[in-house]
């Protein structure tokens, strides 16, 4: 029986799910090509729920952070240039609806830690340039950020799901990941950042 309610509830997440996908290709704010990733990352995730996890940590924890530059029709960003300073690098779109619900936390997450040498460093995989900069100017986006079409930097932290956040050391190590949208002013983030 508990296994036909599990069941049962993750075929009312999916529905909802592509029911929101529908919704938003409908209204323009995606295309069906993401529609499309979407629904194959739900799908994904879905069967990952339902008992595949292994409770290993996340790959790359405590390794050295990979170096990438990206160069953007506005600046060319490359990760060793933060070297001595913490970073938190976000994945996000703007066509994500949980990228956009932890985007206020992150704003004031960067405005109250960047004198304590943490920088928030956004890595954006819209492919329309437009959306990307209204969304910034819309936004008041104050941290640095640049986008990143083709994801080869997602591609090379083996990102999978949006929003994705690593958070990397003053050495350049990795400390943590997290998958899903984070309220980056809560107490226990900002004294882990705190103490990096």
């Amino acid at each position: 029986m508990k296994r036909f309610f599990r069941s049962r509830q993750r075929d009312k997440s999916s529905r909802g799910v592509i029911l929101t996908v529908a919704v938003l290709q409908a209204e323009g704010r995606i295309s069906r090509a993401h529609s499309q990733c979407f629904l194959c990352l739900a799908l994904s995730a879905t069967l990952l729920a339902s008992g595949c996890f292994t409770g290993s940590r996340p790959p790359h924890i405590g390794d050295a952070a990979r170096d990438f530059t990206v160069q953007d029709s506005d600046r060319k960003v490359s990760l060793n240039q933060f070297r001595g300073q913490v970073v938190v690098l976000n994945f996000w779109a703007t066509w994500c609806p949980p990228c956009e619900e932890e985007l206020p936390s992150l704003i004031r997450m960067q405005d109250r830690l960047r004198g304590r040498g943490v920088t928030v460093l956004g890595v954006s995989i819209d492919v329309d340039g437009d959306a990307y900069h209204r969304f910034l100017k819309l936004r008041s986006v104050n941290f640095l950020t640049v986008r990143d079409p083709e994801q080869k930097v997602a591609n090379t932290y083996g990102t999978a799901g949006w929003p994705e956040t690593y958070v990397i050391d003053r050495q350049g190590v990795m400390r943590r990941k997290f998958i899903g949208p984070v309220d980056w002013t809560s107490p226990e983030v900002i004294d882990f950042l705190s103490k990096l």
